[in-house]
C-alpha cells in the first residue's frame, strides 16, 4: 500500500483496482466490521464528509475517511485496504465515505449503511450524468438496496421529497432566507413540479433551486424539517456564523453552501448521538483542504483555492468572493478532461455579471480551455487590460507573485485542482499533497 502511495502520488484508485483483479467481493470483506456514512449528492460531498469525519473523531471514537474525494468504487476500495486491521476486528469503527453519484449502487452491493446523505442535486457533467432526475434514479438505485438505512436529506432539495422508500427519512434546511430571492433565475435547475410538473413557487430561495418551494397547483412542498437554520447572525469572507435548532454555530468557513454542508453534519451527528459542545468547537476549528476554500501561501499572498464544477456552485463561490468588500486578485483555471466533464458550456450558465469586478485588480485564465473561459469574462464586462493569459502552471505562479492584492481567489475545475495542486507541491508551497 505505501509502495503504490509512493509511486501514484496517492494512489487513491490503483490499490483498489489490484485488490478487485484477486478478490471482486473484496468491499463486503474489508469494511465488515464499520459502521458506514455514505455521503452522496452533487455539491458539498467532500466538505460534509470531512465535517462529520472531524466531529466524531473530536467525540473520541475511531473513524476513517476518504478524505481526498476518492469517490469511485475503486478509490473507496483504496480507502478500507489501507486502514485494514488484521487484528483487533470485533471493535466496531466509522467509516465516513464520500461516494459519486454513479457509484452509490455499485458500494451498496457490499455496504448496508447506517446512515445515508444526499446533499443536493444539480446539472454537473452533463455528458456523463445527464439531467438532474438521472442522478436521482443513479442514486436511488442504490438506495433501494439498503431499506434498513436512515436517510438523511436536503429538505430545500425539491428532488428529494416524495421518494416512496420504506426508510426512515430525516430533513434539514433553512427556516430562514438568506436574501430577498424569490423567484427562480432562467439558468436554475428543476424548475418544475416532481409531481404534476407545474412551475415551482417559493417563499424563499436560498440558492439555485433550493429554497422554501411549494406547487400552487397539486400542493406538493418542502417536508417538514428535523433540523434547520433558524436564523443567519454573519456572513464574511471567512466564516458563517448561524442559528441552528435555536443553538447559535460558528462555521470555519463562508458562503451559503458551507451552512447547508454543516447543517448536514449537525444532522447527522445528532442521530449519531453527538454532544452540541463538541459539534460546535468542530465546526468552529474545522480546516479547510484539498481545494475546498483551501489558502497556500505564496510569498506574501494567501491563494485560497475553490473547486468549482458546475454553474450552481461556482454562483455560489462567486457570491461568496463578493463578501470580501477589498481589493483582490481572481485566477480562473478550466479543464475539460474526462472527470471535468468535457463539454465547458456550462460556463455561460454562470452569473459572472454578478461578480463585484470594482475590487478585482487582476484576472488570470489558465487551463486546457483558459480561452473559453477568458471570452466568457469579456462577455460578462470585465476589461481585457486587467487580463494575465498564462498559458502554463510557471506563468500563472509568476503572476500571482507579482500581484500587489494580499489575497487571490483560484476558482478552479477539478483536474485543473489537482494538477495545480501537485505543481504548488513540487515547488514547496503545499508540504502534504493528499
Amino acid at each position: 500500500m505505501n509502495l503504490s502511495q509512493i509511486l501514484y502520488k496517492g494512489g487513491t484508485n490503483f490499490p483498489g483496482k489490484i485488490a478487485l483483479k484477486f478478490d471482486k467481493d473484496i468491499l463486503g470483506k474489508i469494511s465488515k466490521n464499520f459502521k458506514v456514512i455514505l455521503v452522496t449528492g452533487t455539491n458539498g460531498k467532500t466538505t460534509t464528509t470531512n465535517m462529520i469525519y472531524s466531529i466524531i473523531k473530536n467525540s473520541g471514537q475511531d473513524a476513517i475517511t476518504n478524505e481526498t474525494g476518492a469517490n469511485m468504487y475503486t478509490g473507496i476500495i483504496s480507502c478500507f485496504l489501507k486502514n485494514y486491521r488484521f487484528t483487533n476486528k470485533n471493535k466496531h469503527r466509522y467509516a465516513v465515505i464520500e461516494v459519486d453519484e454513479a457509484n452509490v449502487k455499485y458500494v451498496t452491493d457490499y455496504i448496508q449503511p447506517e446512515i445515508i446523505i444526499i446533499t443536493n442535486l444539480f446539472r454537473d457533467q452533463l455528458d456523463r450524468y445527464g439531467e438532474v432526475y438521472n442522478t436521482l434514479d443513479k442514486i436511488l438505485n442504490g438506495i433501494r438496496k439498503c431499506p434498513d438505512s436512515i436517510l438523511v436529506l436536503n429538505g430545500d432539495e425539491s428532488l428529494l421529497g416524495a421518494l416512496n422508500l420504506p426508510n426512515k427519512i430525516l430533513y434539514y434546511g433553512f427556516n430562514t432566507p438568506v436574501n430577498e430571492y424569490n423567484k427562480l433565475s432562467i439558468n436554475a435547475d428543476a424548475k418544475f413540479c416532481k409531481i404534476c410538473k407545474h412551475p415551482y413557487e417559493y417563499n424563499f430561495i436560498t440558492y439555485n433551486h433550493l429554497g422554501d418551494f411549494y406547487c400552487p397547483n397539486c400542493g406538493y412542498k418542502r417536508p417538514k424539517l428535523t433540523y434547520s437554520v433558524d436564523k443567519i447572525i454573519d456572513l464574511s469572507p471567512d466564516k458563517s456564523i448561524v442559528e441552528i435548532n435555536n443553538k447559535q454555530y460558528y462555521i470555519n468557513q463562508c458562503g451559503t453552501y458551507n451552512i447547508y454542508n454543516a447543517l448536514c453534519a449537525f444532522s447527522s451527528s445528532k442521530l449519531l448521538g453527538i454532544d452540541d459542545s463538541i459539534i460546535y468547537e468542530s465546526l468552529k476549528t474545522l480546516n479547510s483542504s484539498f481545494g475546498r476554500q483551501e489558502v497556500i501561501k505564496i510569498h506574501n499572498k494567501n491563494v485560497k483555492i475553490i473547486l468549482v464544477k458546475n454553474p450552481a456552485g461556482f454562483d455560489e463561490a462567486l457570491n461568496s468572493i463578493n463578501l470580501d468588500k477589498g481589493n483582490k486578485g481572481l485566477a480562473l483555471l478550466l479543464n475539460d478532461n474526462f472527470a471535468d466533464g468535457r463539454d465547458v458550456s456550462w460556463i455561460w450558465d454562470v452569473g459572472f455579471e454578478n461578480l463585484d469586478s470594482d475590487t478585482v485588480s487582476n484576472v488570470m485564465v489558465s487551463g486546457i480551455r483558459l480561452y473559453d473561459m477568458g471570452i466568457r469574462l469579456k462577455v460578462a464586462g470585465f476589461s481585457e487590460d486587467l487580463f494575465r493569459i498564462c498559458d502554463d502552471y510557471d506563468t500563472l505562479l509568476d503572476n500571482i507573485k507579482k500581484c500587489k492584492e494580499p489575497i487571490i481567489y483560484l476558482l478552479a475545475t477539478y483536474t485543473a485542482m489537482t494538477s495545480f495542486r501537485k505543481f504548488l507541491n513540487s515547488k514547496g508551497y503545499i508540504k502534504k499533497l493528499w
